[in-house]
C-alpha cells in the first residue's frame, strides 16, 4: 500500500518555507533563547596540548561580581557514559580526570549572571599545569595506531597479482590538511531542569541522539530528556555529537537548580567541536592498455584525538567508485593529542574521491585517453562487489551531459597549451559516486476538520530545506496546497527521526511521510458511510486532490476531507507512517543507488604571482526524483562553495610544540567568499530510483565530492604539475 506521488507540486521550485523568517531574523536559532533567571557559562580551556592538572585556584574567581559557580574536575559529580550510536562512540565526559589530553579542552566553567561577568571571571582561575610533549605527528613512534577499528576491510580478487600483471600500474600518495568545520552559527546550549526532566536547546543536527546520550549521562529517563532546535545555524556534521559543552550546561543547570546558557566563542567552535581529519592515502592501481582498471589498492591513514572513538572510514566507498574486479582497501587512525576529529560534509567520500580522481586524471594522460572516456571505460554497470543491478545509476549520463555543456571537447588537452595573456588556463574533471545511506524514520500526519493537517517528527532543518520539501511531498500526496500543510520538527518529544546527516534523512522522511500519508488515506476510507463512493475501496483506488478524495476511474465520484471528517463529527485523524530503508535493503534484489555526479571546472593561475582562480564549475548530478528544485540546486552549489574550500584555501593549523590552533578565528582560517565564487551551474540528470519508495536520493553532501580532483586536475592541465596535496597553496604554483 503506498500514497500516489502525483508530481503536481513535487520537484517544483517553492521558496523556503521558513525563508522570510531566517531574512527578517525571526527564526528562533538556539542562541537567540532566553529563559527566565537563566544564568551564563563560559568554558576555560587548556593551553597546553598534554599533561595534567596539578591545581586549581577559583577563589578569585568564585568571589568576582556575578558568579555564582565555577565547576572543574575536582566538584563535579560522577557522570554516566553515552550510548554508542550508529556512527560511533561519544566524545570523552568532560572533567573525568585531572589529565589533558589536547589544547582547548575544558578544564573549568564558569557561571555568572552575565556572560560578561563570567568571562571576566574566568580569566581569574589560577590552573597549575604539568606539562607533556603533545603529539602532533601522524608518524611520531609514540602514537597509538588503530587498524581497521570498524571491520571496514575489503580484500576482492588478489590485488598484488593483478597490480604485477598490469601493463600500466600508478603509484601515488595523497595529503590533505584538517579542516574545521566553521558553521556561521555559534554553537548554543541552554539547560532548565525540572525535578529530573531536563529541556535543552541546543545546536545538534540528531535531537534523538542527544536525548539518550543525556539521558545516559545524567541517569534520568530518556522519555525525560527533551531536546528542541526548530532552526540550526548551520553543521556539515559537527551537530552529530553531543560534544562536552552541552553536558558541562546542563551539569551546571542541575547543579545550580536554575537554567544556563553557553555560547561558544568562535576560537572555541575549533577546539570543543570535531573538524575534518588529518589524512594521507596510498592509492595503487592496475590499468591495462585499453584502459580498464584491473586492481586497486588503497590505503588510508587519518587523525583520531588520543582517547576518543569517531567513526572515520575514509576508503569505505572505493570498492563501489569503479568496476575494479580486484580491490583491496585498508583504513587505520592514529591517534593525537589534537581535538576529536569528527564528521565534515561527505566524511571520507570528499578524501577518497581526490586520490582516485586524481590518479585517473593522470593516467588519462599516460594512456593517452581522454578523461571523461577513461571513466566512462570503467563505469560500473552493476554494483562492483554484489553484481547486483543498480536501482538507478545516471553516471553516464552526469559524464556525456557535462562533458557536452561544458564544452569539454574544445579545449586543446595538451598541459600548459591554453592562456590568456599572462594566465594560465586550465580544464578538469571528476566522475562522483556516494554513499547510500538512510536511517529508520517516523512520521505522523494529523488532519483536521477543516481538511489541513501537521506533519510531526523529531528531524531537524539545518539550512537544506526540510521544512519545504515535507510539506511539498505532503501536499502533493494529499492533493493539498502548500497553506494547508504545517511541518513541526526540531522536538525530540516528536516521533523518532534519524540525523540530519549521511545525505539520509530526506530519503527517510519522505518514505515515512509517504506510508504515513497512504494509512490517513486508508483511514479516511473506512471513515466514510455506507452510502459513499469511497466505501470499501483501496488506497491505490482512490486519488487525493483537490482537498479530497476520489475513485481513480470516475472524477465525479468522491468526497472533501471536510465532508468525510464533518459527517462522522471526527475533529480530527491521525496516521503514523514508518520507514526502514536500511532493513528493506537486504533483501533487496538490487544495489540500493548513491547519488552520482560529474564536475567539470575551468581556471586561470596567473603565472608570475601563482595566483589560483576558478572561472566556472559545472555539477551534473543524478539526484533521483527532486523533492524541490530550488533547494536541490542550493545543496549543490553550497557543497561545492564547500569543496572550492577544500581545494584552495582551509587548513587548521596545528603548532607543532603545544597543539594550539594557531589560526582559530575567522580572520585567519581562509574559507571562500564571493570573490572566490565563480558562476556555478548545476544541472540535474536521472530518473527516480527504484529502490527509494519516494524515488529520491540524497543530495546533502554529494556537492562537495569530486570538487577538490576536478580543480588538482585543471591545475595540472594548465601548468604540468600534479597536486597531490591540499589545499592547493601559491608556493605549490610559483
Amino acid at each position: 500500500m503506498t500514497a500516489t506521488i502525483n508530481d503536481r507540486l513535487l520537484g517544483q521550485p517553492f521558496d523556503r518555507l521558513d525563508g522570510v523568517l531566517k531574512a527578517t531574523g525571526a527564526a528562533p536559532y538556539p542562541s537567540d533563547v532566553s529563559i527566565p533567571g537563566q544564568a551564563h557559562a563560559v568554558l576555560l580551556q587548556s593551553p597546553i596540548g598534554a599533561g595534567r592538572i596539578r591545581a586549581i585556584d577559583s577563589t578569585a574567581a568564585e568571589a568576582a561580581p556575578g558568579v555564582v559557580a565555577v565547576i572543574t574536575h575536582l566538584n563535579s559529580p560522577a557522570l554516566g557514559e553515552a550510548p554508542m550510536t550508529g556512527l560511533g562512540g561519544p566524545p570523552r565526559n568532560p572533567f573525568t580526570d585531572d589529565r589533558v589530553l589536547h589544547y582547548g579542552q575544558n578544564v573549568a566553567v564558569v557561571v555568572a549572571e552575565r556572560r560578561e561577568q563570567a568571562m571576566a571571571a574566568a580569566l581569574l582561575v589560577d590552573v597549575d599545569y604539568e606539562v607533556s610533549a603533545p603529539i602532533l605527528d601522524m608518524d611520531d613512534p609514540r602514537a597509538a595506531v588503530e587498524n581497521n577499528a570498524w571491520g571496514l576491510e575489503t580484500h576482492d580478487g588478489d590485488v598484488e597479482a593483478a597490480l604485477a600483471g598490469a601493463q600500466v600500474t600508478y603509484d601515488g600518495t595523497f595529503r590533505i590538511a584538517p579542516e574545521t568545520n566553521n558553521p556561521i552559527g555559534l554553537f548554543t546550549t541552554v539547560a532548565e531542569w525540572d525535578g529530573d526532566r531536563l529541556t535543552i536547546h541546543d545546536s545538534t543536527q540528531w535531537p534523538m541522539m542527544v536525548r539518550a546520550s543525556l539521558a545516559a549521562v545524567f541517569g534520568v529517563p530518556e522519555a525525560g530528556v527533551r531536546v528542541l532546535v526548530p532552526y540550526l545555524g548551520g553543521g556539515f556534521g559537527n551537530g552529530l555529537r553531543t560534544w562536552p559543552h552541552t553536558i558541562l550546561t546542563a551539569l551546571a543547570a542541575r547543579m545550580l537548580g536554575r537554567p544556563v546558557k553557553l555560547t561558544l566563542t568562535r576560537p572555541q567552535m575549533f577546539t570543543s567541536l570535531g573538524h575534518r581529519a588529518q589524512s594521507r592515502q596510498r592509492l595503487r592501481l592496475g590499468v591495462g592498455g585499453d584502459g580498464r582498471m584491473l586492481a586497486m589498492d588503497h590505503d588510508a591513514t587519518a587523525s583520531l584525538a588520543a582517547e576518543e572513538t569517531n567513526f572515520s572510514a575514509i576508503v569505505i566507498g572505493s570498492p563501489e567508485a569503479y568496476a575494479t574486479p580486484n580491490v583491496a582497501t585498508h583504513d587505520r587512525q592514529v591517534r593525537l593529542n589534537i581535538p576529536n576529529p569528527s564528521f565534515m560534509r561527505a566524511p571520507g567520500h570528499a578524501e577518497a574521491n581526490f586520490a582516485i580522481e586524481s590518479a585517473l586524471d593522470e593516467l588519462s594522460y599516460q594512456l593517452g585517453i581522454d578523461p571523461v572516456e577513461l571513466r566512462l571505460i570503467n563505469h560500473a554497470d552493476v554494483h562492483p562487489r554484489s553484481g547486483l543491478p543498480w536501482s538507478s545509476n545516471a553516471l553516464r549520463e552526469c559524464l556525456t551531459v557535462g562533458a557536452e555543456q561544458f564544452g569539454w571537447n574544445d579545449r586543446n588537452p595538451e598541459p600548459q597549451s591554453m592562456r590568456d595573456g599572462n594566465k594560465l588556463i586550465g580544464y578538469g574533471m571528476a566522475g562522483v559516486t556516494f554513499g547510500w545511506y538512510a536511517a529508520p524514520c517516523t512520521a505522523t500526519i494529523t488532519m483536521d476538520s477543516a481538511g489541513s493537517v501537521i506533519v510531526r517528527a523529531a528531524a531537524t532543518d539545518i539550512g537544506t530545506g526540510t521544512y519545504t520539501v515535507a510539506a511539498q511531498l505532503t501536499a502533493d500526496l494529499l492533493g493539498l496546497s502548500m497553506d494547508d500543510v504545517t511541518v513541526k520538527i526540531g522536538d525530540s518529544d516528536l516521533p523518532p527521526a534519524p540525523q540530519s546527516g549521511g545525505s539520509g534523512l530526506a530519503v527517510a522522511l519522505a518514505a515515512a511521510v509517504q506510508s504515513g500519508a497512504a494509512k490517513l488515506i486508508e483511514a479516511l476510507i473506512d471513515a466514510v458511510g455506507d452510502s459513499s463512493p469511497l466505501r470499501g475501496k483501496t488506497v491505490d483506488e482512490v486519488v487525493a486532490e483537490n482537498g479530497g478524495l476520489r475513485l481513480r476511474d470516475d472524477a465525479d465520484a468522491g468526497e472533501t476531507f471536510r465532508e468525510i471528517l464533518g459527517r462522522h463529527g471526527l475533529d480530527h485523524l491521525t496516521a503514523e507512517g514508518t520507514s526502514d530503508l536500511a532493513a528493506a535493503a537486504k533483501n533487496a534484489k538490487m544495489a540500493t543507488a548513491p547519488a552520482f555526479a560529474a564536475r567539470f571546472v575551468e581556471i586561470t593561475i596567473d603565472e608570475d604571482l601563482g595566483l589560483l582562480r576558478v572561472k566556472r564549475l559545472l555539477s551534473v548530478v543524478d539526484g533521483g526524483r527532486l523533492l524541490n528544485a530550488k533547494t536541490a540546486r542550493s545543496q549543490i552549489i553550497g557543497g561545492a562553495v564547500m569543496g572550492i574550500g577544500m581545494a584552495m584555501f582551509e587548513d587548521t593549523i596545528y603548532d607543532q610544540d603545544t597543539g594550539r590552533i594557531a589560526n582559530a578565528t575567522f580572520g585567519d582560517y581562509l574559507v571562500p567568499v564571493n570573490a572566490d565564487v565563480p558562476d556555478l551551474d548545476v544541472v540535474f540528470v536521472g530518473e527516480p530510483d527504484r529502490f527509494s519508495p519516494t524515488g529520491v536520493k540524497g543530495l546533502g553532501e554529494v556537492g562537495v565530492v569530486g570538487v577538490a580532483a576536478a580543480i588538482a586536475n585543471a591545475v595540472y592541465h594548465a601548468t604540468g604539475r600534479r597536486m597531490r596535496s591540499l589545499p592547493i597553496t601559491i608556493d605549490q604554483l610559483m
